[in-house]
């Protein structure tokens, strides 16, 4: 904020660095040009190099599955299979070297990765370790590779955001450009795995930025493009879950729609409750918490020796759900053994991503309710189901909308599909306080708000809230601390030193000049020798400039300026509790909106000093 001489900097000049505390003109959005630019380019790297760490993961996964079940050297994706005690011996190795892994290398490859991303986000200024970037896709790909249910999209999210943060503290940047370099990093590795760059920014938007500002939306859009074309140039561009075209909906089919999506809230809150019911039975073994992962694993060879299609990624069976080629029989056996094998695995600590399982149960979900919904159209009721499952454990409702229709390229599902995804949002946010995404973040000690509204203090101007200089006692800057003292009177009272132009050079108390008059010396000196200095800020500037000015200043008191540099009133705390009190009454007081209206909060100015 300005804290050069009052008045220099008004509201039609050219604003300064913002990094030095400088204003700009005031606008729909805040965005440093050169900044921004700065972020993009970085971006673009970040978003190359995550959809390369996508296929190379992608690849590993494939290795691992083909030597496991297999015996054979190759790196394409397939699905494991196997006979016997067999299909219960691998994924109990693999959870135990994804034990030892989090033991010997680090603890927070432990999960599905997106929560970790938050918590670093939160807690940690989007710092992240460097053991995780290399640990974290090895567990996974270990984990998978060996017929874990989860997808390759966590640890890829997880992974693609870690190096990007790693680059990030080793530029000269601040911790909101390092953030955006990270999630444009775990966008960038969602639009690599599933070929859906826009989703892929909007579960950034949704879930990891905590804002909607250009400053961040524009960078993670430039890396999820490029990791986009990354995948097209390595993978190719065919959509990953492709399906049939559906007919165009009618209105009951959106009532089908919204029924189904309820039903998938309730699954949604189920398996949310859950996870975090059987990982508190985990924590009741008298068992070191590296055994856990192997005991998943057991879970997991078992459940394939009874569908063996709920192993691995999933993605040829939800590929098979959104084509319509699921038997309804098959679709609820699957359905029954995905919820248990991944609860019980993805509970135990072990590496691996949600998003893939929640797209298999949705459309499973979907598939198997197809032949009493409208149409008869499993595949239809498949991809609804899929986006309804993911956006309502999610509660990401767009991200799960847009995903669906990347992924199957049936743009006529669009509003079904976004009908369901929100009434599952609406029964998991009235049924569970916190999504699965959440709660572990949650259950660490940070509490996570997801609800995005503009500041409070941004749409109001200082001029509404301040105190003005009528009910501000000043003081001549020539006055001696003597005469300051005589008229400031009251112990409590604060004023503002001016200067003959009626400018503020300073402030002070009473209690302080009372002080200052047990010196016989200082008493006659000019009361301006002793003001503290204060920010000043413009009368059409807003109230969080105002905040920010007195937060980087250290001071409890800010001087509100005409154009001149004259003092117009002042800021002291107590001014912004006007336009909280003035939002809480919007939010919960009720009152017919015709007849006269009552005076905001935001409206009454307490003069300075006032308790």
């Amino acid at each position: 904020m300005h804290n050069g001489p009052p008045g220099s900097q008004g509201p039609s000049e050219a604003p300064t660095d913002y990094r030095s505390g400088g204003l700009r003109p005031l606008g729909d959005f805040t965005a440093d040009p050169r900044r921004l630019a700065y972020l993009a380019a970085l971006a673009l790297a970040i978003g190359g190099l995550s959809g390369v760490i996508a296929f190379v993961l992608l690849r590993l996964i494939g290795l691992i599955t083909n030597l496991a079940y297999f015996g054979r050297w190759s790196t394409a994706l397939v699905a494991p299979a196997g006979h016997g005690w067999v299909m219960v011996a691998i994924p109990v190795a693999g959870g135990l070297a994804v034990g030892l892994l989090a033991k010997y290398g680090t603890e927070k490859i432990r999960g599905h990765g997106i929560p970790e991303a938050i918590q670093s986000i939160l807690e940690n200024k989007s710092r992240m370790e460097p053991r995780v970037a290399l640990v974290k896709p090895i567990a996974s790909a270990i984990t998978i590779g060996t017929g874990g249910p989860f997808g390759a999209e966590g640890p890829i999210i997880m992974t693609g955001g870690a190096v990007a943060s790693l680059i990030g503290q080793y530029l000269n940047i601040t911790a909101a450009e390092r953030r955006t370099l990270l999630v444009a990093g775990a966008a960038g590795g969602m639009s690599a795995t599933f070929g859906a760059p826009i989703s892929s920014v909007l579960l950034a938007v949704e879930l990891l930025l905590f804002e909607w500002k250009p400053r961040s939306l524009i960078p993670v859009t430039v890396a999820s493009v490029a990791a986009y074309a990354v995948r097209v140039l390595l993978i190719g561009s065919t959509p990953i879950f492709q399906s049939p075209l559906s007919p165009p909906p009618h209105l009951l089919w959106l009532v089908a729609a919204a029924l189904l999506g309820g039903l998938a809230g309730v699954a949604s809150g189920a398996i949310t409750k859950s996870v975090y019911l059987v990982e508190d039975w985990y924590r009741r073994l008298p068992i070191h918490w590296v055994w856990w992962p192997a005991l998943g694993g057991l879970a997991v060879g078992l459940g394939g020796l009874v569908v063996p299609q709920a192993l691995g990624v999933g993605y040829p069976t939800i590929r098979a759900l959104d084509a319509g080629t699921v038997l309804v029989t098959f679709a609820l056996s699957l359905l029954v053994v995905k919820f248990i094998i991944w609860v019980l695995a993805l509970s135990s600590g072990t590496s691996g991503g949600v998003l893939a399982p929640l797209l298999l149960m949705g459309g499973a979900l979907g598939a198997a309710l197809s032949p009493v919904l409208p149409g008869h159209q499993p595949a239809l009721w498949a991809t609804v189901g899929m986006a309804a499952l993911l956006g309502a454990t999610m509660r990401a409702p767009f991200t799960a909308t847009i995903f669906a229709m990347e992924t199957t390229h049936d743009w006529t599902a669009v509003v079904p599909v976004f009908l369901a995804t929100v009434v599952g949002m609406l029964v998991t946010v009235l049924w569970v306080r916190r999504s699965i995404l959440t709660e572990k973040v949650a259950r660490r000690g940070t509490h996570v708000a997801r609800e995005y509204a503009v500041d409070i203090l941004e749409g109001v101007p200082v001029a509404r809230l301040m105190t003005p200089r009528e009910r501000v006692p000043t003081v001549p800057q020539g006055w001696t601390v003597r005469q300051a003292a005589a008229h400031l009177g009251d112990a409590t009272a604060l004023g503002v030193v001016l200067d003959p132009a009626g400018r503020p050079i300073g402030s002070t108390t009473a209690a302080a000049l009372r002080d200052l008059l047990q010196d016989p010396e200082a008493a006659s000196q000019p009361v301006a020798r002793y003001a503290r200095p204060v920010p000043s800020l413009g009368r059409d500037r807003r109230a969080r400039e105002a905040a920010v000015a007195m937060g980087r200043t250290m001071s409890s008191v800010l001087a509100v300026v005409h154009s001149d540099g004259t003092l117009a009133g002042l800021m002291t705390p107590d001014n912004f509790l006007g336009a909280w009190a003035a939002a809480a009454a919007d939010e919960e007081r009720r009152e017919r909106g015709l007849g006269p209206h009552p005076q905001t909060a935001a409206s009454v100015a307490p003069p300075p000093g006032t308790p």
